[in-house]
């Protein structure tokens, strides 16, 4: 088959850096342009500098639309603009990796993009809102529970990322001398991505009303979420097992491990890997992602691949960087 001519938009941040390394590689994908303003002219191994090698293509700051599908790597609140700005043509589809379009509205036809909650709904979508990285890892351990409307009681959630989940661009709370050998709590209790995660599981559970209190944490290494969820459920570990074995049959990316799994294991791939333990009638629940691949470009990837009736697991076949 011809390849899908791809164009992403916000080329030089590293949500971007990591699409076009999974692009440059995809086997059938051919990468059209990369726009990016402040870089039109160099070349994106300029920015990206482990593409050196892979490609010649430079940055450009002129889009055009003889594509087939567009990604949005912009900053939140921008894909907005850009969509106001742009008259992007019917038949070109549109992957927004910001939080933009996540939350459902009668404003606009973007389907939220979690593939083990809406496969279907994404395989004949032309836009697709791509869920945010805390909000993947926390739903992918919540969502076998919903979907049998076992979730009655508040669900505690601890969570810790790496710093590439603050974006490229250097803050007070991520430059490397400020998070290297420390940690810190942030928006606790407050995260922008609770919306969503609440969107999804009463979309499973009608009347679903639990309160999730969530805390955040900004780890001390540059890539990953490790999170610790935890609910009372009436029923055995035996059970809550085959239930998540069951939800997640379909899904080739979402692993239920039987023994206590390690954050490494995820790093530099597209997976989830779950892991429950039961305490008295606490259910605890560890799930764990790369933020940059199933936590943002890697599901990107996932979704283009239902949406154009591809193999799901097309140019996301990637090892872990274990040592």
């Amino acid at each position: 088959m011809e390849k899908i001519k791809v164009g992403v938009v916000g080329g030089a941040g590293y949500t971007a850096g990591e699409l076009l390394r999974l692009l440059v590689h995809h086997p059938n994908t051919e990468i059209s342009f990369v726009h990016s303003k402040s870089n039109a002219g160099n070349r994106l191994y300029a920015v990206h500098t482990d593409l050196l090698g892979e490609t010649e293509l430079s940055f450009t700051d002129v889009l055009h639309y003889e594509i087939e599908v567009l990604f949005l790597c912009v900053g939140h609140g921008e894909a907005k603009v850009f969509w106001e700005q742009n008259d992007v043509p019917a038949y070109v589809k549109v992957i927004d990796l910001s939080q933009d379009f996540r939350i459902y509205s009668e404003q606009h036809d973007f389907v939220y993009g979690l593939p083990e909650l809406n496969k279907e709904r994404i395989k004949t979508a032309t836009h697709i809102a791509n869920p945010g990285c805390f909000a993947t890892c926390l739903q992918l351990a919540m969502l076998p529970l919903a979907g049998a409307g076992l979730l009655h009681d508040d669900v505690h959630i601890s969570a810790i990322t790496g710093s590439t989940g603050a974006g490229q661009k250097p803050s007070p709370t991520s430059h490397f001398s400020w998070r290297n050998n420390n940690i810190s709590v942030y928006k606790a209790f407050e995260h922008q991505h609770l919306r969503e995660i609440g969107q999804s599981l009463e979309q499973l559970q009608q009347g679903f009303s639990s309160r999730l209190y969530f805390l955040p944490v900004r780890g001390n290494f540059t890539r990953g979420i490790f999170a610790s969820v935890y609910t009372k459920v009436d029923q055995s570990l035996e059970d809550s097992r085959l239930l998540y074995r069951s939800f997640y049959q379909g899904a080739p990316f979402v692993h239920v491990s039987d023994k206590n799994p390690d954050l490494k294991q995820v790093v530099n791939t597209n997976k989830g890997i779950l892991y429950l333990q039961q305490h008295e009638d606490t259910l605890l629940i560890i799930s764990m992602i790369d933020n940059l691949l199933k936590g943002a470009s890697g599901q990107a990837v996932q979704n283009m691949n239902l949406m154009f009736g591809l193999d799901e697991k097309a140019g996301l076949q990637l090892k872990a960087s274990f040592f």
